[in-house]
């Protein structure tokens, strides 16, 4: 997962670390104010592009006091009444269904967080300790979106209920076979016809750390060796070579014991006989289903009650939400 990189600052803004480290509280409060601004749009950048749900939701900006609605006709004309929509209503909350009519209202909360250091690293311009530091601090918000996020696919997901299998396929194993199923199925399942508008198709699967190796043991009779070599020089962020036009992404946060997949369970999700692992197909052809309405980006601010322990620091906080605007561009594969 990347991470913001806080390269070694120039003059200037090592003269202002040193500041904040100064003796003078309210000489020490400015500089503080100043760093904070400075680190405000890198934290920010990172939170949106660091993180495992940027590939899925699409960030739009409110202003304040804005109504967050989101019209279903837009989505899929005509069939507004055929699927359901997933938010989480409130920080902490399971995601729950919605149903509006012909629109959707989003709610958005508050998330928070803070880090701070001792007066002693600025005071001697430690660069390397505050980016440390920015970099835990954009980690927890980074976390706590990825959660939010996924739990909306997993909830959406469930209630959608659609779950195919290779019955061919050991336990356990991510065949070609599964992708060609969720493909068609996603595609039948999802209604209207050649001419229908947004038409529902499956683009992406993501997948456990486990799967992509399944997948690198495909032998010459499943793939032609020019696609075993683009899957052999996968990237580090987990991008796979495209099977069948479907993206493949690997996540550690899928597989048995892990996050989502415990997840999964909680919320009543269940797996068809013989199989132990899930994966999960999207839609992401159409923007406007996957959204996450910002009311108000993340900002930095510095605390002003350190000092007197001789430390420094930040805390920062934002206002956003997640949904699943229409549920059936959701395939569950069952390994």
């Amino acid at each position: 997962m990347p991470r913001t990189r806080l390269i070694v600052p120039d003059a200037e803004f090592t003269a202002i670390l040193k500041r904040t480290g100064s003796n003078d509280r309210q000489y020490a409060l400015v500089a503080q104010r100043e760093l904070a601004k400075a680190l405000e749009l890198p934290i920010r950048q990172g939170i949106l592009e660091g993180d495992v749900i940027s590939p899925i939701f699409t960030p739009i900006k409110f202003e304040p006091g804005q109504s967050i609605e989101f019209p279903l006709d837009v989505v899929v004309p005509g069939t507004e009444r055929d699927y359901s929509a997933y938010t989480i209503p409130n920080h902490g909350r399971i995601p729950e269904r919605n149903f509006e009519g012909d629109y959707i209202m989003v709610p958005t909360y508050d998330v928070g967080s803070s880090v701070d250091w001792l007066l002693k690293f600025s005071t001697n311009a430690r660069w390397d300790v505050v980016g440390r530091a920015m970099q835990v601090l954009e980690a927890t918000f980074v976390r706590k979106a990825n959660l939010d996020g996924w739990r909306t696919v997993v909830a959406a997901a469930i209630d959608r209920n659609v779950v195919v299998y290779d019955a061919a396929a050991p336990t356990g194993f991510f065949t070609k076979r599964l992708i060609s199923l969720m493909k068609s199925l996603m595609r039948r399942a999802g209604g209207g016809n050649l001419a229908s508008l947004n038409p529902i198709q499956l683009t992406d699967v993501f997948l456990s750390v486990e799967g992509v190796e399944d997948i690198r043991a495909w032998n010459l009779t499943e793939i032609d060796d020019v696609t075993r070599r683009q899957i052999f020089e996968s990237r580090q962020d987990g991008g796979l070579a495209e099977i069948y036009n479907v993206a493949l992404h690997e996540m550690i946060e899928l597989g048995v014991g892990q996050t989502i997949q415990n997840f999964f369970l909680q919320l009543g999700g269940t797996l068809p006989p013989g199989r132990q692992e899930i994966s999960f197909g999207l839609d992401l052809s159409n923007p406007d289903v996957f959204v996450m309405p910002i009311r108000q980006e993340i900002e930095i601010f510095e605390d002003e009650t350190l000092h007197r322990q001789r430390r420094a620091g930040f805390y920062a906080w934002g206002e956003h939400g997640f949904s699943v605007l229409d549920n059936r561009r959701i395939i569950i594969g069952a390994m």
